[in-house]
């Protein structure tokens, strides 16, 4: 996963920039004023700090719309262009409206980073590691001001200290992240398979994953340009075929089936009948039971259906994968398939003249004409259909496991234990005829207890006991690219066209107002809101006024500084105490998951607030006031860079569908700068009105609500697929419309 390290690490810069110039400014402007003769025109040196956020405002409206039409990279090369603009004239200016324009452009540049980077990561990023490596743009900017403030106050340290230099010096760094941008991230493969991209798309997933095979997350990025609809739980017995075969149990319809990597050996999935064997929101949703009402109160039933997938298996389960399937590649574990790929390459060499191979290189451009998966017949309960020339995905084929995906492996894994897999379903029409077609299935093993060398006996008898039979919950829904008009065609397999001729060029706004993308939405939105009115902004900007007024800028002035530099070397200690803090977050966002972390950071921002009210309010001696404010704004904002900073950004980067996710992340950002501003600028007027004793005290209250909310509302979203994300945000959003209706 090297490739995706070092991209998310370069894509990163961008934040790093971000940092490095609210840091300079903070530290500039305080000579920015002497030399313009400000002191009089607060306006103008409000505007000077604000112009970036304007423009970050600005840019932001129309961004998301503009990297889902044009791409996310070109997105990032224009920022890296804006930032790099921004130096020079910051260089120059001549005058105080030079510097104005300047501040706008560099607001331009930030709103696209901060906007796209966590965007483009997500994309990027194995499922594993994402969230790991979303929290570098939180580490990389917090590392950016603290580089910038040290810069700056060794530059104020000097007779005559230069702010031109001071802000000009970003030019710099944002010339590398011009460099990289250009000749090294490469476009996002979700994005290049929206706009039917494929043979790019995949070269750029071989570099991001470090190897050849790259087919089976190719499907599922296929299936990804589709948003959920009517999307259900349902439950699934699979094992081999041949014992289900043997035990003599009646032919189902519904069965689907699945085909194992080696010769001859093929599985089947049998719907659970009767009582749910489930203890999780599966089994309440997939057995009419309103999930809703047997949840804990008030608690979306998004979040309980997310909780109900980081439910921790037991333990036997793991070493069942492994002795009684150890060939079951194509399911709950991984097996050796040399000699399947090699037979696959093979017949790609034998058939060149019918079929162009996808391993060819350049000249496929982007007119892919073979088979992500599998050009042989498929079998689809005994019928033998095959698969057309320009198919991009047959189904399943005999020898070839269910998706060539993994390293040297056949494995439809998609992560985080999610498996992908399609079925044939038919049913009697208004004609009298039957109709068939094929449903997209995200399968997830369920950790049901059981003895060793039998997974379970399910109430009801379907199945018998003493079998090699793993259970397992399935996400239904259509296929992303399926249509009537397909099998018309005599189509094989779901995604059977080239996307570019059945994705709609362009965003598609229709689908804001789906479900499960306005659910989506709200989480984004409400998470964004309370992460602003949380206070970071108000505590950030009066750090050196809250340490001064407890001493600590006296004593710092007492060794020989200037009441400058002594406010700019507090903001510099105490952002390198964030990078650690933040490391930690790294450490623990996809161990311990996305909503732990807010749920646990939370109530501790809380504590430092009322601490910081307390003490602004109740005399407690000058030692004792500032140990304890200076304690309590650290301890803010460490705890705060490990949940609050981060998070809200990961998560608006994952819960929105391919299509529309770069315009509803500009949504959420938008809302994440308009925030900003009404922070920033209602500060000053809140000090006036009730002090920092009241300013702190609301903001305590807003991170109670916090606390609220995203018990409430916000899902675990650790190790799982974006597109089952996506998924499971439908079936939410419609188990919440269902119970409402109730």
């Amino acid at each position: 996963m090297g490739g995706a390290v070092l991209v998310a690490i370069a894509a990163s810069i961008g934040n790093l920039l971000q940092g490095w110039d609210n840091a300079t400014i903070a530290g500039a402007v305080l000579y920015i004023k002497k030399e313009f003769n400000l002191q009089s025109e607060p306006l103008i040196e409000g505007l000077i700090v604000a112009m970036s956020l304007f423009g970050a405002t600005v840019v932001t409206t129309f961004s998301g719309a503009a990297a889902d039409s044009i791409g996310r990279r070109p997105m990032l090369i224009a920022s890296a262009v804006l930032y790099f603009v921004s130096g020079l004239v910051m260089l120059w200016a001549p005058s105080v409206y030079v510097l104005l324009l300047a501040r706008l452009i560099d607001g331009l540049g930030i709103g696209l980073a901060v906007t796209l980077v966590p965007l483009y990561i997500s994309e990027t990023a194995p499922t594993d590691i994402r969230g790991l490596l979303n929290t570098l743009p939180q580490f990389s900017g917090s590392g950016g001001m603290f580089l910038s403030y040290c810069m700056v106050f060794g530059m104020s340290l000097l007779p005559k200290p230069d702010w031109r230099i001071m802000l000009g010096v970003l030019s710099i760094p944002s010339l590398i992240y011009l460099a990289l941008t250009v000749f090294y991230l490469p476009e996002s493969p979700r994005w290049l398979v929206s706009k039917g991209r494929m043979a790019e798309a995949k070269r750029v997933l071989q570099m991001l994953r470090g190897r050849e095979d790259v087919s089976g997350e190719m499907a599922l990025l296929v299936e990804g340009l589709g948003v959920g609809k009517d999307t259900r739980i349902e439950e699934y017995i699979i094992g081999p075929d041949d014992e289900l075969a043997d035990e003599g149990l009646a032919p189902d319809p519904e069965k689907i089936k699945l085909y194992g990597p080696e010769e001859g050996l093929s599985w089947v999935a049998r719907p659970v009948r009767g009582q749910s064997a489930l203890g999780s929101a599966y089994g309440l949703i997939s057995q009419h039971g309103s999930m809703v009402s047997q949840g804990k109160p008030l608690v979306d039933p998004v979040v309980t259906l997310f909780g109900s997938v980081h439910e921790k298996m037991p333990e036997i389960m793991g070493s069942m994968r492994s002795t009684l399937f150890p060939n079951f590649g194509s399911m709950f574990s991984v097996a050796e398939q040399q000699q399947a790929k090699a037979d696959w390459d093979a017949e790609s060499q034998r058939e060149g003249d019918e079929y162009a191979s996808d391993h060819g290189g350049d000249d496929i451009e982007d007119s892919l004409q073979s088979p992500l998966i599998s050009r042989q017949a498929t079998s689809v309960e005994g019928k033998e259909i095959a698969a057309p020339h320009g198919s991009i995905m047959g189904a399943v084929g005999r020898s070839s496991g269910l998706m060539q995906g993994g390293e040297a492996v056949s494995s439809m894994g998609i992560g985080g234990g999610w498996q992908l897999a399609w079925k044939w379903t038919e049913r009697e029409g208004a004609d009298g005829q039957k109709e068939g077609g094929f449903q997209r299935i995200y399968l997830h093993e369920e950790g049901v207890q059981g003895n060793r060398g039998s997974i379970l006996s399910l109430p009801g008898g379907d199945v018998p006991p003493g079998g090699e039979f793993v259970q397992a919950a399935a996400l239904v829904s259509q296929p992303a690219l399926y249509s009537k008009e397909l099998l018309e065609q005599r189509a094989a397999g779901p995604a059977m066209v080239h996307p570019s001729e059945a994705v709609a060029k362009g965003p598609k706004w229709a689908e804001l107002f789906e479900p499960g993308v306005k659910h989506a939405l709200f989480v984004g939105i409400g998470i964004q809101i309370l992460q602003q009115f949380a206070g970071i902004n108000g505590v950030l900007y009066y750090t050196p006024q809250i340490l001064e007024q407890a001493g600590v800028g006296v004593l710092l002035s007492n060794i020989g500084l200037s009441s400058s530099s002594a406010s700019i070397l507090i903001s510099a200690l105490t952002t390198l105490l964030m990078l650690p803090s933040i490391g930690i977050a790294m450490r623990l966002v996809d161990m311990s998951g996305r909503r732990f972390l807010l749920l646990a950071t939370i109530p501790i921002l809380i504590v430092a607030l009322i601490i910081l009210v307390v003490v602004n309010i109740v005399d407690m001696g000058t030692m004792v006031h500032a140990a304890l404010s200076t304690i309590s704004v650290i301890v803010y904002f460490c705890f705060f860079v490990m949940g609050f900073g981060p998070i809200p950004n990961i998560l608006c980067a994952e819960i929105f569908p391919t299509t529309v996710r770069g315009i509803c992340i500009a949504i959420c950002a938008l809302t994440f700068w308009i925030g900003d501003i009404i922070v920033t600028y209602t500060l000053p007027v809140m000090l006036n009105a009730i002090g920092l004793a009241g300013v702190f005290g609301i903001y305590a209250v807003v991170c109670i609500l916090a606390l609220v909310f995203v018990y409430m509302k916000v899902p675990e979203t650790k190790g799982m697929p974006l597109e089952v994300i996506t998924e499971f945000f439908s079936v939410g959003a419609k188990q919440a419309r269902e119970s409402r209706e109730d």
